[in-house]
C-alpha cells in the first residue's frame, strides 16, 4: 500500500472526511510507561513517554492533521488530554472521561485531530484519576501558517519551559489520599522540564543551548502541576509578552509574570546583558514557604557562573490582579480568530444567558468532595458523549441538575454526574465566584473564552460597569482570586461534550467539574463530525449498532 493510500484510508477509519489535502500530516507513535527518576533526590515511579519525562513535543502548524498512536503499556488504563486545542467539531478526540472511553493496559488507540485555525502554546497530559502527579505531560506548539504574518520577527531559538509543582508520593498513594479524605498538602518542590535545576552535589545543571548577543528567544512557560501557581523570571532580563494560549497580545515588558496553574504564555527575551550565565526562575505563589527551580540560560563563549542572588519574586494577591489587567489583545496582529469570525468584537453581542457558578467543599458520606453549585462530579461508566450519541443519557446521567443560580450555602451536595446544556451558537456569559481562600484555576475545553472582569468579593449585575469590553485576551484558562469573582463570555458554536474543570488537580478530582453539552439540532455534518470508526467502546455501548448518521 502506498503512503498516499494508507493516508487516505486512515482517515476514512477515522471517521473524517478529507476536505484539504493540502494539510500535512504528522504522525506519533507514543510508547507510554513506567519509568523510575528521582528529580528532588528521591527515586518514585513516573510515567515516561517513548523513555521522555517530560514527553515528546508536538511541533506543528495551524490545521496540520495530528495522528498519535498511543500504546498503553502501564498497569492501569490511560488516556490524554490536549490542553487548549479547541477540536473543532470533533469532541470524539478530547481525551476526557466524558468523552473518551480509557485505553486499557496492553491496548491502544489513535487519535486524529486538527488545531483549526489555531496558533500558540498548548500543552497535553494524562486525564485520568491522579495521573497526572506521575508525569506524562508535554508541549505543543501550534504555528502560524506561512501566509499569515506573525507580529514579530522569528526568534534566533524557542525554549519549552513546563513548570509545575512536584509531589515525591506516587500518583497511586495520592489518590488514596483523596480517598481518604486527606488532602495533598505542600508539594515537595517545583521542576522545570523535569528538572529542579541543582543535582545531588547542588551544582546547576546543564544550561540550555548558548545564546548569541543580541539575538531574541522565544520562551514558551506553562504552569503543568497540580495546584500552585508560578512566578518566571530571568536574572537582569526583561519578558516581553507576545503570546497567551493562542492569542497574540499587546507587548508590554515585565520584571516577572504570574502563570497559574494550566496557563501558557510566551515571551521574547533579548541577549542585552553581558555575556555570562543567568538563572531562569520558577517560584510558587501564594505558599508559606517559597519552593523554586532554576535552569540556566548561558551566553555563547561565557566563563561567568550566574549570579547566587536570585531576584525575589512578588508577594500578594493585589501584585497578580494588577498584572493581569495589564494583558491586551492584539488587535491589529493578523492571526487566528475567535469562531464565528467577529466575535472578537464581543463586547457588542448581546448575552443571550448568564451562568454563575460557585465553587466550595463539603462532606459527603464521611469523605470530602469538592463541588460547583452543590453537584460534585462523578464519571459513569459509559462515557457522556457516548451515552449521548447512543441516545441512552438516561440511566447514565441527567441533563441540568446543577441550575444558572447557585444554591443555598446549606443546601445538601449532591454526587452524580454533572451535564448541562448550552443553545448552540448563543452568546453566554458564565460567572466564576471563588469562596475559597484559595486561589482557582479554571480551563474550558473546546473553546477560547474572553475573560471580562475580575474583581474581590462577590459578583453582581453592576459588576459589569467593570468589565473590559474591548481587548480582553480571548484565552482557554483563567485564574479566580480567593473569595473573588472572574467573568468569562464565549460563543458556544463548538458541538460536542466539552470539559469544564477545575485545574487544581485536588478539587477537579473530588468532583469540583462539570461538561457542557453543545448540539446542534440540525444533526449535521457541517456542524459536527460522526463518531470516529475507530472509537473505544465501553460501558453499556458495547456492542450496539451505530446511530444514524449525520448527514
Amino acid at each position: 500500500m502506498s503512503q498516499v493510500t494508507a493516508v487516505f484510508v486512515l482517515v476514512s477509519l477515522l471517521g473524517l472526511s478529507v476536505v484539504r489535502a493540502e494539510d500535512p500530516y504528522l504522525w506519533f507513535p507514543w510508547n507510554v510507561t513506567y519509568g523510575t527518576i528521582a528529580p528532588l533526590g528521591i527515586p518514585q515511579q513516573v510515567i515516561l513517554i517513548n523513555n521522555q519525562f517530560p514527553g515528546p513535543e508536538i511541533n506543528c502548524t495551524s490545521n496540520n492533521n495530528i495522528i498519535i498512536n498511543v500504546f498503553n503499556n502501564l498497569d492501569e488504563p490511560f488516556l490524554l488530554t490536549w490542553n487548549g486545542v479547541q477540536h473543532r467539531k470533533n469532541s470524539w478526540m478530547d481525551g476526557t472521561p466524558g468523552t473518551n472511553c480509557p485505553i486499557l493496559p496492553g491496548q491502544n488507540f489513535t487519535f486524529h485531530f486538527q488545531p483549526k485555525d489555531q496558533i500558540g502554546s498548548f500543552f497535553y497530559f494524562p486525564s485520568l484519576g491522579m495521573q497526572k502527579a506521575a508525569g506524562g505531560v508535554g508541549m505543543l506548539r501550534v504555528h502560524s501558517r506561512l501566509l499569515i504574518p506573525v507580529p514579530f520577527a522569528p526568534p534566533a531559538q524557542e525554549f519549552n519551559v513546563l513548570a509545575g509543582d512536584w509531589f515525591t508520593k506516587s500518583h497511586k498513594v495520592l489518590a488514596r489520599q483523596l480517598d481518604a479524605g486527606r488532602g495533598l498538602g505542600l508539594p515537595a518542590g517545583v521542576l522545570i522540564n523535569g528538572r529542579l535545576g541543582k543535582d545531588a552535589a547542588g551544582r546547576d545543571e546543564p544550561p540550555c543551548s548558548p545564546c548569541k548577543p543580541a539575538n531574541v528567544y522565544r520562551f514558551r512557560f506553562c504552569n503543568v502541576g497540580l495546584k500552585t501557581s508560578l512566578n518566571f523570571r530571568l536574572q537582569k532580563h526583561s519578558l516581553k509578552l507576545v503570546e497567551m494560549e493562542g492569542s497574540h497580545t499587546v507587548q508590554n515588558l515585565y520584571d516577572s509574570l504570574d502563570v497559574h496553574v494550566g496557563q501558557c504564555l510566551s515571551v521574547l527575551v533579548t541577549a542585552d546583558q553581558a555575556p555570562g550565565d543567568y538563572y531562569l526562575v520558577a517560584s510558587t505563589r501564594f505558599t508559606k514557604e517559597i519552593l523554586a527551580a532554576t535552569a540556566v540560560l548561558r551566553y555563547a563563549g561565557s566563563n561567568a557562573p550566574p549570579s547566587p542572588v536570585i531576584p525575589d519574586g512578588p508577594s500578594g494577591w493585589a501584585w497578580s490582579f494588577n498584572q493581569w489587567r495589564t494583558f491586551r489583545w492584539n488587535l491589529t496582529a493578523s492571526a487566528a480568530r475567535p469562531n464565528p469570525q467577529g466575535s472578537y468584537h464581543y463586547g457588542q453581542i448581546n448575552i443571550t444567558r448568564t451562568i454563575k457558578l460557585v465553587n466550595g467543599h463539603s462532606v459527603v458520606d464521611g469523605k470530602r468532595r469538592h463541588f460547583i453549585n452543590g453537584i460534585s462530579h462523578v464519571d459513569p461508566d459509559t462515557p457522556l458523549k457516548l451515552a449521548e450519541y447512543f441516545n441512552l443519557s438516561k440511566p447514565a446521567f441527567e441533563y441540568n441538575l446543577m441550575g444558572d443560580v447557585p444554591p443555598a450555602p446549606d443546601a445538601p451536595v449532591t454526587l452524580a454526574p454533572n451535564v448541562i446544556t448550552a443553545e448552540f451558537r448563543t452568546f453566554i456569559e458564565i460567572i466564576f465566584e471563588n469562596t475559597e481562600r484559595s486561589i482557582q484555576s479554571y480551563h474550558l475545553d473546546g473553546y477560547a473564552f474572553f475573560p471580562a472582569g475580575m474583581g474581590p468579593g462577590k459578583w453582581s449585575p453592576e459588576s459589569r460597569k467593570r468589565y473590559n469590553h474591548l481587548d480582553t485576551v480571548s484565552r482557554h484558562s483563567i485564574q479566580v482570586f480567593p473569595r473573588s469573582w472572574t467573568a468569562i463570555m464565549l460563543t458556544f458554536d463548538n458541538a460536542g461534550m466539552w470539559n469544564l474543570r477545575s485545574m487544581n488537580w485536588e478539587n477537579k478530582y473530588l468532583g469540583q467539574q462539570l461538561y457542557v453539552s453543545v448540539t446542534s439540532p440540525a444533526r449535521s455534518l457541517r456542524d459536527e463530525y460522526n463518531m470516529p470508526a475507530n472509537a473505544l467502546r465501553c460501558g453499556a455501548v458495547v456492542g450496539l449498532p451505530l446511530p444514524p448518521s449525520y448527514t
